[in-house]
């Protein structure tokens, strides 16, 4: 991999490139699905190739290419410069990069069990059986199960040093019930909604989920919203889940603190950020209690943005976003430091794949737990009236990240300290930081998990990419409350 990287690192520097990036990409995917008993979709893929980022003449160039040999790399280095030399002549600046110490590093991931090693048969087996768990239910009448893996092997050489290699394992999995009568449909997802729980780890993850065990109590869950009350409307007290907050983080949280939005540099899919350069260190963006990072370090957990080092060479680095409420920190690359006086990037810029650019991605964003010892249990008994409100349905939210709503799939009554009836197709709104600064209560250590949210767009052309979210159970005061899909 050397060999090819030293073609492109060659062939672009003496094309006057003044910095030059390869990126060699060895990826393998699996996705399996099943509906009411029957495959619903199979694939088994692979791409191997190289990305050649540049800079010349003060502006970016990347090409790839499929095609490993000498020539093909050396024309694609060639095509990079001339692609940067083109931008340079509707350049605003030149494009000024952070220092950074060439990185050498070989990582690997966390993995007790490649998950390919694993049967596509067995794979399947496994989610018939949990299809049938679920149809054995009265009432329901539609079960979807999925599993996906995916393994990355990343080589990153660059003209400054860099000499990186990374391999990572991704594994998710999950399935929903459907239950209709009517012209209503009720839903419940296990573990997480839009398709269940994803980590950075092998197929040890599948057994860690105990999704067989789980199936019938969501199955019942499913049916039972059809006869449970509709959600309440008006202000109350509310616990979210920790799946559900670690959503709440992503869009209102993760999308506003990319650096990229906020200087109008990206736009797509989620929009800018109302986080002006002004609300570094001044803006109470939440209560005392809320403490949000950008984890990318190993140590953190085996999350969806865990890497050893950015695609940029950046080592993996803890970022302070939010600070006992205060607004600390933004999500960076070399490109974007200087702009808010940070003398390197956070370490944050990645690719989905090998012939895209690298851009500011989310890592692990995630909320501290509470140092106080507190269970979801303790959470609950001590709230007088209040709506639980788990897994999520369905979010809205505006193109500065400021106004929001989200549906959840399911809501219990609370009174007294306990859960009392069941409700249906809750949901919540507000903007964004009067609802940060309501958060009076989240669960201590035992309660929180690290979430992935696999499918996070971003770009044109599109990049789909995972994130992660660590998140506890949480309760905010005096919350606007509704009741979603209003015609069930």
């Amino acid at each position: 991999m050397k060999e090819l990287a030293s073609w492109a690192l060659d062939t672009a520097s003496l094309r006057g490139a003044t910095y030059v990036a390869a990126r060699i990409a060895d990826d393998r995917s699996r996705a399996l699905s099943t509906k009411n008993g029957k495959l619903g979709s199979a694939s088994d893929a692979e791409s191997f190739g190289i990305g050649i980022r540049v800079l010349a003449d003060g502006a970016w160039g990347f090409a790839a290419s499929d095609n490993l040999s000498r020539a093909a790399v050396e024309a694609t280095a060639a095509r990079a410069v001339e692609i940067a030399r083109a931008s340079a002549q509707v350049k605003q600046r030149d494009i000024q990069l952070a220092p950074e110490e060439a990185a050498v590093a070989d990582w690997s991931g966390p993995c007790q069990i490649d998950p390919f090693s694993i049967s596509i048969e067995e794979n399947l087996n496994l989610l018939l059986a949990i299809d049938s768990k679920l149809r054995s239910v009265s009432g329901v009448t539609l079960a979807e199960t999925n599993m996906n893996f995916r393994r990355e092997e990343v080589w990153l050489v660059s003209s400054e040093g860099a000499d990186i290699h990374q391999t990572k394992y991704t594994v998710g999995a999950g399935y929903a019930a459907y239950a209709f009568a009517g012209n209503e449909i009720q839903k419940r997802s296990y573990p997480n909604s839009f398709s269940g729980q994803w980590q950075n780890k092998g197929y040890e993850l599948i057994h860690e989920l105990k999704l067989v065990e789980n199936a019938r109590r969501v199955g019942e869950e499913a049916v039972a919203l059809l006869k449970a009350d509709r959600c309440p409307e008006g202000v109350f007290d509310i616990i979210l889940d920790g799946s559900q907050l670690g959503l709440q983080i992503h869009e209102s949280v993760g999308h506003p603190i990319e650096l990229d939005r906020v200087l109008g540099m990206e736009a797509n899919y989620a929009g800018t950020s109302f986080l002006t350069l002004d609300k570094l260190r001044t803006l109470r963006y939440g209560s005392d209690l809320v403490n949000i990072i950008a984890d990318a370090r190993p140590e953190h957990g085996p999350g969806l943005g865990t890497f050893a080092s950015d695609d940029e060479g950046v080592p993996a680095q803890c970022i302070p976003i939010i600070t006992q409420g205060l607004f600390t920190g933004y999500l960076s690359s070399r490109e974007t430091a200087h702009v808010v006086g940070l003398r390197r990037s956070g370490g944050t810029l990645r690719a989905e794949a090998w012939n895209r650019l690298p851009m500011i991605r989310m890592t692990n964003v995630s909320i501290l737990p509470g140092e106080e010892p507190l269970t979801r249990k303790q959470l609950i008994s001590a709230t007088e009236h209040g709506i639980e409100m788990e897994t999520n349905r369905s979010w809205s939210i505006d193109d500065k990240r400021y106004n929001f709503q989200f549906g959840c799939e399911i809501g219990w009554e609370i009174k007294n300290g306990k859960r009392a009836r069941m409700l249906k197709n809750p949901s919540y709104s507000g903007i964004t930081t009067e609802f940060w600064n309501s958060m009076d209560a989240i669960c201590s250590r035992e309660e929180w998990v690290l979430w992935g949210i696999p499918h996070c767009g971003k770009g044109q052309p599109a990049q789909v990419m995972g994130t992660g979210h660590g998140a506890a159970p949480a309760r905010f005061r005096r919350v606007r409350v509704g009741s979603a899909y209003k015609g069930a």
